[in-house]
């Protein structure tokens, strides 16, 4: 299966679909070589990437409960200031 640094170049490079399902292989397969708290922050960069702020939260926060250090932690709070910022530019039109 993929390495790590191959699916971050897929999402890099925006092949975000191709991302998504070899992740989601990763997370079905119990032998597979990549952690599963790295499985869910690389789906939530991916879904982030797509601007799905939903999936991207739910993955980064599975991440977080298997490793409250995990940098999905970081990843989860900039999108909620990101969304955070989009709701208070809203109120402002």
């Amino acid at each position: 299966m993929e390495q790590p640094t191959i699916i971050k170049e897929l999402i890099n490079q925006g092949d975000i679909t191709q991302a998504i399902a070899i992740l989601e292989r990763h997370l079905a397969d119990d032998d597979s070589v990549i952690q599963k708290e790295e499985v869910y922050y690389l789906l939530g960069n991916a879904y982030r990437k797509t601007g799905n702020w939903k999936q991207a939260l739910d993955h980064y926060q599975h991440a977080i409960d298997i490793n409250p250090d995990s940098p999905a932690t970081h990843a989860r709070k900039m999108v909620i200031d990101i969304l955070e910022f989009y709701h208070k530019d809203m109120y402002n039109q």
